[in-house]
């Protein structure tokens, strides 16, 4: 039971993702304020303009699902790292209609 214990404390796979989920988390942290910062534009804009911006929606949902991906990768759902290990979220088109459907 020990050399097996010892075999587990010392798998370099284990301790890179340590490192990874260390590194995503913080990266994971400044995506949200990102995407906090974007959305407080999104609807000042909005507020202003009565239309939403379409390339921050295009960013926002690419942040998000980039955002989702980090999540599985530290809970361990995911094996595949995210962004900047793989390439950045392609959007796809927005889940809202473009016109004005906030009436």
């Amino acid at each position: 039971m020990r050399e097996d214990l010892k075999a587990n404390l010392t798998r370099r796979e284990t301790w890179m993702r340590g490192l990874f989920i260390l590194l995503l988390g913080g990266l994971g942290f400044l995506g949200q304020l990102i995407l906090l910062a974007a959305v407080v534009f999104q609807f000042v804009s909005t507020a202003i303009t009565a239309e939403r911006n379409h390339q921050v929606l295009t960013f926002t949902q690419a942040l998000a699902t980039w955002l989702y991906q980090v999540m599985y990768y530290i809970s361990f759902n995911r094996d595949e790292r995210p962004w900047p290990f793989d390439a950045w979220p392609q959007p796809s088109t927005p889940a809202v209609d473009h016109e004005d459907s906030t009436q």
